[in-house]
């Protein structure tokens, strides 16, 4: 007896299990009886199925996001461009979605390719300047109104569509850097001539400059030096005629100076000046020599 309630009671649970779901928020079901929809569950809670001819499918409700790999397309003026896109989008119709692409890997794989035909179309139709540029927005916003037209009749509500990465090929790429390297070459060339040519006109203006300085500093110095002379030579002219013995003694003793000291030895004549104001101070000339 308790093997029969504890079989009839693990009959029931398989039996419920296959009769008996639950809805989330996050999704919705279509119930299939031998691949034909039956019925359309979008909001959450219990529900029942015939167990065994009936299946449950579920999608999701919520937003998904696809994420493209990168493809390359040709621009108007004939760039060849390296694009790859996101898209936002949602299943709006459960039956059209299961009719036409039955799960979600089948359903990206065809709004890549719906995305990628609108993205050639309209890449062909613009030049490179316009993919980096202003229009670009422009561009995606046409893309999108053409996906979503074309995604409605998949059951698919697409939000948006945008382009993520955008880039030139490698081999492109390296010819469009030495080309930007030649011209900036270019340019820092002839920053560096107008440079040199700018600072050989300062040099000169420096060196031009410098002259005249130097030779009014010159002409200065030979007027003060002049000056100082002739004020000299009056100091001189004037003490010379105020007492002209002193003066001579004077200038006799500073040559003394000059050439007498303790290792000097002097061979002169007994008659020379030089000796005069040794031997006889008192009888001295009055000139200087």
């Amino acid at each position: 007896m308790t093997r029969l309630l504890v079989g009839l009671g693990l009959v029931f649970v398989v039996v419920a299990a296959q009769t008996v779901f639950t809805i989330g928020e996050w999704e919705q079901g279509m119930v299939v009886q031998f691949g034909n929809p039956k019925r359309i569950i979008q909001e959450p809670g219990l529900y029942f199925k015939l167990p065994g001819i009936q299946n449950l499918v579920r999608f999701e409700k919520r937003v998904l996001t696809t994420d493209a790999r990168a493809a390359e397309y040709i621009t108007l003026d004939k760039k060849r461009v390296l694009v790859d896109h996101v898209s936002r989008w949602r299943i709006q119709d459960p039956l059209q979605y299961y009719r036409r692409v039955r799960d979600q890997i089948r359903a990206v794989a065809r709004l890549d390719d719906i995305i990628a035909a609108r993205l050639r179309q309209e890449i062909a139709t613009h030049n490179f300047l316009d993919l980096i540029r202003e229009k670009r927005e422009e561009i995606m916003a046409t893309v999108t109104k053409a996906t979503r037209e074309t995604a409605k009749t998949f059951g698919i509500e697409v939000n948006d569509v945008r382009i993520k990465r955008l880039d030139l090929p490698d081999e492109v790429q390296a010819s469009v850097f030495a080309r930007m390297r030649a011209e900036r070459e270019r340019i820092a060339k002839r920053y560096r001539a107008e440079g040199e040519e700018q600072a050989q006109q300062l040099r000169a203006v420096a060196d031009r400059e410098r002259e005249v300085i130097l030779a009014t500093a010159y002409e200065t110095s030979e007027k003060l030096k002049g000056g100082g002379d002739a004020e000299a030579t009056g100091i001189y002219a004037n003490a010379f005629g105020k007492d002209a013995e002193f003066y001579a003694f004077t200038r006799r003793l500073q040559a003394y100076e000059k050439i007498l000291s303790s290792d000097t030895t002097l061979v002169l004549n007994s008659n020379s000046e030089l000796l005069e104001y040794l031997q006889s101070p008192g009888t001295a000339r009055g000139s200087s020599q």
